[in-house]
């Protein structure tokens, strides 16, 4: 049923007419009796409306706009107060003529004419009788018509059937009434009191919400039980749309009651914050919107970060997820999808500034300048990843700065040493409190480039743990192949590392996993020689100490010698932070001279350094005499680089016992066993009596006790060492000797030569003795390092022994 016209209805009736103006009560029987009794006019002026259809005993305002409509009710309320009442058949007709109208109608009577404020006027009229048109008389000043009565057949009055009908409609429309949340309640009351029948089907039919064209169909139904069993059609299709309608606001009342709860909480506090000075929620999603327009990621991240988005707006600002969220949008933003620096493809430019920051590493430079070549041709090289080995101290962490700044890019660096976490590779879960993204990813937003070199400093000092294993997680991080999808689980999706230039750095190859280390091109960065050392301390080192202590180069200068006598006497390692150490105590020498105003050798001396530095320590490199037996000088690497060492064998009577110390590992004792076995096995070769093995005990010591060592490389030397023991002959003056040897009397070649070179020449060593394949590795080094060496090459200990051994017996010789 419509709201309105029972809302018109009650206002009206209440409010609109004036204070002499009586209610106009429910029609009943009698009043229907009376009306239909009474003559309808030969003639009427017809009023068309547009869209409502008025019944019998209905009474209804109606808006007269047009001024043929207001014309025709001035004139009939001056006369008769009774006009002819139809529908327009087409109501967008603003002019509509005999031909746009229903036939059937129904007389009116005038109640009430009321003139509005916007110059429209208002009537109150009461449908009598229904009428059908019979000729058009005259359509101006508005439509005048002759009609002609339409009978109406209604049923018995003890009809049972029909006495239903009128209860069923009854019942229903209180139903519907209680239902709707449109109609008053006040309906009920005009429905229990109707007591005619026809009124009460013209009633309901009025008040329903049906279209013009449907309840014209009603009005022009003769018969009054078909009219009232329509209706009832009518009202039953009407109630079950409203059982639905309800049955659906039922169901969704909760949740749009909670939604509107927490949408005006939410309301409240931006306002709150606002007026605090804060920054709305709304205003930092729209914020996020705008910097995501500035990015330049493909299709499938974008789509990615607006269902992100669209998720945060949906959320309580107040919930913990909320700043989880609001954090991942922020890593999202700030990392550098697809923003890449320009390479700088000038090979001078690079290599001038890698010889610049770096004297010597001539293999490393060439490496780079390869790199940059190929690049610089392709433009689309997947960057490798290089690994720098060597000992510390010879700048290979300060190679990367030289790296990216010879290639224009970003500089990063990520220090591996002890991680144990592998969510510091990898991030953590963001549904975890305090989740971070890995410090892969972090430092590629802070480098703002996806393609800067990137330093992993001390790789091979990654450790394990219960909470994972690093090393396994930098697999995906350094495979070309694998990391244009490397996956962060704080960013949950892939992040492409393919353009990154990665250089690790490492100390030790031994403690890398081989998965890891095949994946990266290994370049041994190689100690410094004593030139080298002089040439760096004098370029970069003491005008850096200058610097750093606030002089200038007239403050201080110390020559080549002098710097010389530095490197040699006061450090002891293959690269240069010893010996800058030392440098500084002789720049703070001079500082704290001219800060006290005291005068001191700008120029340093010898007599100088030995004052501030005190005497030289490192004076066990230099080489000892060959005038006792079994004394022999080896050549070993360490991770400081290289280091001459002593062989030391002693006979004692016994019953034929091997002892080893100096804190030796298993595989150099198995070398000293090695050795002895092979004497054993060609005592008369070397002129032996075999009988001394029985009476006497043999001991074999290595110097430095408290050094650990290990390794094959001095088994040639123990060798030498024995046989010189055994047979009382003087081990070669100024020789060194370095391999490997098995029970079959073979040499095998060993590793670090050029770190052994180099101890070689700080020992003042003249000669060299190595195996006959390490001689690629001195074709290797540098000639000037070479400069005042010896090399003999060999292929068993036959050789060794021939080259290593002199005829002349040491002084005391035993007799054995």
């Amino acid at each position: 049923m419509a709201k309105s016209n029972f809302l018109s209805l009650d206002s009206l009736s209440l409010q609109d007419f004036d204070e002499n103006s009586e209610l106009i009560p429910l029609m009943t029987p009698e009043d229907e009796a009376e009306i239909n009794n009474e003559a309808l006019p030969e003639t009427l002026p017809i009023l068309p409306l547009r869209n409502t259809v008025l019944f019998p005993g209905v009474v209804i305002p109606i808006t007269a706009g047009r001024d043929k409509s207001i014309k025709l009710i001035n004139d009939a309320n001056k006369s008769s107060k009774v006009i002819g009442v139809v529908s327009q058949i087409d109501e967008t007709i603003e002019n509509p003529t005999g031909n746009d109208i229903y036939k059937k109608g129904t007389v009116a009577k005038i109640l009430k004419v009321l003139k509005m404020p916007d110059g429209n006027t208002t009537i109150i009229i009461q449908g009598k009788r229904r009428f059908e048109i019979d000729t058009i008389v005259s359509e101006k000043p508005y439509i005048t018509a002759t009609i002609k009565d339409v009978a109406e057949a209604k049923p018995a009055v003890d009809n049972e059937e029909f006495s239903a009908i009128i209860d069923s409609i009854k019942e229903l429309s209180l139903q519907i009434i209680k239902e709707s949340p449109n109609i008053p309640t006040e309906a009920t009351f005009a429905i229990k009191n109707i007591e005619s029948n026809s009124f009460l089907v013209n009633f309901v039919s009025s008040n329903m919400n049906l279209t013009v064209k449907e309840k014209q169909e009603l009005l022009e139904i003769n018969d009054l039980k078909e009219r009232a069993l329509t209706t009832l059609k009518y009202m039953n299709v009407e109630f079950q749309k409203l059982e639905l309608k309800n049955d659906i606001q039922s169901k969704v009342q909760s949740d749009m009651s909670q939604q509107q709860r927490e949408y005006f909480l939410h309301q409240q506090m931006k306002t709150i914050q606002e007026e605090l000075g804060g920054v709305s929620y709304e205003e930092e999603v729209e914020e996020m919107r705008q910097r995501a327009k500035d990015k330049v990621w493909d299709e499938k991240v974008g789509e990615h970060f607006d269902k992100e988005l669209s998720k945060l707006q949906r959320m309580n600002p107040q919930v913990a997820e909320y700043s989880i969220q609001r954090n991942y949008l922020d890593l999202f933003l700030d990392l550098p999808w697809n923003e890449f620096s320009d390479d700088n493809f000038d090979l001078k430019h690079a290599k001038k500034v890698l010889d610049r920051d770096h004297y010597g590493l001539d293999d490393v430079k060439r490496r780079i300048i390869e790199y940059l070549a190929v690049l610089k041709l392709r433009n689309d090289m997947k960057s490798p990843i290089l690994c720098l080995y060597g000992p510390p101290g010879v700048g290979k962490t300060s190679l990367g700065k030289s790296i990216a700044e010879a290639l224009g890019r970003e500089y990063v660096r990520m220090s591996l040493g002890g991680l144990r976490d592998e969510a510091e590779i990898r991030g953590h879960r963001k549904t975890y409190i305090g989740a971070m993204p890995g410090r892969i990813l972090q430092s590629l937003k802070k480098a703002g480039t996806s393609n800067p070199v990137f330093v992993l400093d001390e790789i091979d000092k990654l450790s394990n743990s219960h909470q994972g294993d690093p090393s396994s997680a930098m697999l995906e991080v350094l495979d070309p192949e694998q990391n244009s999808e490397f996956y962060d689980n704080f960013l949950e999706m892939g992040f492409d590392l393919s353009k990154v230039m990665f250089i690790a750095t490492s100390n030790s190859l031994n403690t890398i996993q081989p998965a890891l280390r095949d994946r990266m091109e290994i370049i041994n960065v190689s100690g410094y020689t004593i030139e080298e050392k002089v040439e760096i301390a004098k370029r970069h080192l003491l005008p850096k100490q200058l610097e750093e202590h606030g002089l200038k180069p007239k403050d201080l200068k110390i020559a080549k010698p002098q710097l010389e006598k530095i490197v040699e006497g006061y450090t002891r390692e293959s690269g240069v932070r010893g010996l800058e150490k030392q440098v500084a105590k002789m720049v703070r020498y001079a500082a704290k001279n001219i800060a006290m105003e005291e005068e001191y050798n700008v120029k340093v001396s010898n007599d100088d350094i030995i004052e501030v530095l005190g005497a030289p320590k490192l004076e066990r490199d230099k080489y000892e005499n060959n005038n006792v037996a079994g004394v022999v000088t080896g050549l070993a690497w360490t991770r400081v680089g290289g280091d001459i060492l002593f062989i030391e064998s002693i006979l004692s009577k016994g019953k034929g016992n091997l002892t080893i110390t100096g804190n030796l590992g298993k595989v150099m004792k198995e070398s000293a066993t090695i050795a002895m076995e092979y004497i054993k096995s060609h005592a008369d070769e070397f002129g032996i009596n075999p009988e001394v093995f029985d009476k006497y005990n043999v001991h074999i010591h290595v110097p430095e006790g408290a050094t650990p060592k290990d390794g094959p490389s001095a088994g040639v030397t123990m060798l030498t060492s024995l046989v010189s023991l055994f047979t009382q002959r003087k081990v070669k003056s100024s020789l060194a000797m370095t391999g490997e040897i098995t029970l079959r009397g073979k040499v095998l070649p060993v590793g670090g030569i050029k770190e052994k070179i180099l101890a070689a020449k700080r020992a003042r060593i003249k000669e060299i003795l190595l195996c006959e394949d390490n001689k690629r590795d001195i074709d290797e080094i540098k000639p000037e390092y070479l400069k005042g060496l010896k090399f003999h090459y060999v292929t068993d200990m036959s050789d060794v022994l021939k080259l290593a051994l002199t005829n002349q017996k040491v002084k005391n010789a035993k007799t054995l």
